[in-house]
């Protein structure tokens, strides 16, 4: 697929290639989602090379560290993904913080839904806030202090309920335990949640979004039920402080094409990503507040600087 129509000029920067750092393997969701972005922007910007760079380890911080300490020119960002950014100082073993960063742009989202699992005592919202009233849920998780972790912790403190949170070696761990009914709840994606309530093996409880979503136009939204509380993971472009206010500005302004670009919108979509475009400050305030949510769950769980 032909990823857009127009080819701008370059102005004077960028002279040479774009470098993004990965902080995570290739083959990855989120290498996957940086790479569609790279051609993307080779395609709307004619002359341009971007040249993804996989930096793994450290559950993320060693690439991210890498791309926030680098030189401050624009020719060198990172994969902003929410764990190494917005969790991963807390827990420790970064040297970085929330401030750290640039926000270049944000241009898609990794949704998330709460599914009851095998023989649960609950099968959709209602129950399953009544039910944690007699009994703190047991809701599997992908590792102590990860992500769905957080999330599952932050909706139950907003919600004024009390779970059990059960952590595995990762997200196909926590699944095969909630088929096997061996845990009531986990935090799992729209894909597979989707397939597995088709396939009678999960029963989505709600979406963690301010509005339902196409996938699941039957499930409720915490918001709606009351409860002030979403949560997503993200993939956008951050950078070192201090890169030239021009170049800067034609960062933002080149995240803005690609991702309101019908073409690339469609790539994503076919690929299973919520493509969602936020400029550099939006971006800015939505990790800001998915950091300060983290910090408040780590230190009532005891997990504030696990790692440190």
């Amino acid at each position: 697929m032909v990823l857009g129509v127009a080819t701008p000029a370059l102005a004077e920067f960028p002279e040479r290639p774009l470098q993004v750092i990965v902080p995570y393997s290739a083959g990855g969701s989120t290498d996957l989602g940086m790479r569609v972005v790279a051609d993307a922007l080779e395609t709307k910007f004619d002359g341009l090379r971007v040249v993804v760079r996989n930096q793994p380890g450290g559950g993320g911080g060693i690439g991210t560290s890498a791309a926030v300490h680098a030189r401050a020119d624009g020719y060198t960002l990172g994969a902003g993904a929410q764990g190494p950014i917005a969790i991963l100082p807390h827990v420790g073993g970064a040297d970085y913080t929330v401030d750290d960063f640039e926000f270049v742009g944000l241009f898609a989202r990794s949704l998330q839904v709460l599914v009851a699992c095998k023989d649960a005592p609950f099968s959709d919202y209602d129950s399953f806030i009544a039910s944690a009233a007699d009994k703190a849920p047991q809701i599997g998780n992908s590792g102590a202090g990860g992500a769905n972790h957080i999330s599952a912790e932050a909706f139950a403190k907003a919600a004024g309920i009390k779970i059990e949170s059960i952590p595995f070696g990762g997200s196909s761990e926590a699944r095969t335990a909630c088929i096997g009914g061996h845990i009531d709840a986990m935090v799992a994606s729209p894909a597979e949640a989707k397939a597995s309530s088709e396939a009678g093996q999960m029963t989505p409880l709600f979406v963690m979004e301010n509005a339902r979503i196409d996938l699941f136009p039957d499930t409720p939204t915490a918001v709606e039920k009351g409860v002030d509380f979403t949560w997503s993971s993200y993939k956008g472009f951050v950078a070192p402080k201090g890169i030239p206010d021009t170049d800067l500005a034609w960062l933002r302004n080149a995240v803005k094409e690609v991702a309101t670009d019908p073409a690339f919108i469609a790539k994503m979509t076919e690929m299973g990503e919520f493509v969602t475009y936020e400029d550099g400050p939006a971006f800015e305030a939505r990790v800001k507040k998915d950091s300060e949510m983290a910090k408040t769950v780590l230190e009532e769980l005891g997990l504030l600087g696990m790692n440190n």
